[in-house]
C-alpha cells in the first residue's frame, strides 16, 4: 500500500492530524517490521469476528435499554425521578432494585441507613477520631446514589447550588467527594416525601 492510498483511507475517519508526511513514515516503519507475517488471512477473519460481536452486544444493549425505560416508566415513585434532569433510567433502575417500595419507608433516615451512609465518629479512648459513614448497608445501593448524584451535582440547578454551598460556606467547607454526601441526604429527604404524595420535585 502507498502513502497516497493510506492517507486516502484514513481521511473520512480521521480529520486532523494526518498528511502524506505522516503516512510515508507509517509506510517505511511498516516495510521494515518484524511482525509475523503468518496467520494474516485468519487473524483478519478473528477481527472480523470480533467487530461483529460488538455490533451485535451494542444492539442487545439498545434493546436493554428500550426495555428497562418502559419497566422503570411503570415503577411506584420512579415518574418522580426521571423528571431530575441528569439521572438516566439505569441509573433509577438500580436505585429501585435495592430500595424496592418507597411508599413502605416512613422517614429518610431509613433509607440512609439502608445505605449504611449514616455518620459515626471512629474514636477510641481519648482518641477523638475522624467523622465517617458507617457502610453499614447496602453496597450496591451507595453505588447507585452516588452514581445519581454526580449528574444531578454537575446538571441540576438545586443540587449544584447545595455542593455550591457545602464546598465554600464559610466554617467548615468539605471537600467536592466529601460534599456529596450530604447532597445524597438531602435528595433523600426531598424525595421521599414527594413520592409518597405523588408529587414531582420539578414541580
Amino acid at each position: 500500500m502507498t502513502p497516497e492510498e493510506v492517507l486516502q483511507k484514513w481521511k473520512p475517519h480521521v480529520q486532523r492530524g494526518v498528511g502524506l508526511k505522516r503516512a510515508t513514515k507509517l509506510v517505511e516503519v511498516a516495510n521494515k517490521s518484524v511482525g509475523i507475517e503468518v496467520g494474516i488471512q485468519f487473524a483478519k477473519r478473528e477481527l472480523d469476528c470480533l467487530l461483529d460481536q460488538y455490533e451485535l452486544y451494542k444492539k442487545q444493549l439498545a434493546q436493554l435499554d428500550e426495555e428497562l425505560e418502559g419497566v422503570v416508566e411503570s415503577i411506584p415513585g420512579a415518574k418522580q425521578m426521571t423528571n431530575i434532569p441528569g439521572l438516566s433510567h439505569t441509573t433509577i433502575a438500580l436505585f429501585f432494585a435495592e430500595v424496592g417500595d418507597l411508599t413502605k419507608y416512613n422517614h429518610p433516615q431509613q433509607l440512609v441507613n439502608l445505605a449504611g451512609l449514616s455518620l459515626r465518629e471512629h474514636s477510641s479512648g481519648k482518641y477523638k477520631g475522624q467523622t465517617r459513614i458507617t457502610k453499614r448497608g447496602r453496597r450496591r445501593l451507595r453505588k447507585a446514589l452516588y452514581l445519581a448524584i454526580r449528574p444531578l451535582v454537575a446538571h441540576n440547578p438545586v443540587f449544584k447550588a447545595l455542593h455550591h454551598y457545602y464546598t465554600n460556606r464559610p466554617d467548615r467547607p468539605l471537600k467536592k467527594q466529601q460534599s456529596l454526601l450530604p447532597c445524597v441526604v438531602n435528595y433523600y429527604v426531598c424525595y421521599l416525601p414527594l413520592v409518597r404524595n405523588s408529587v414531582s420535585l420539578m414541580d
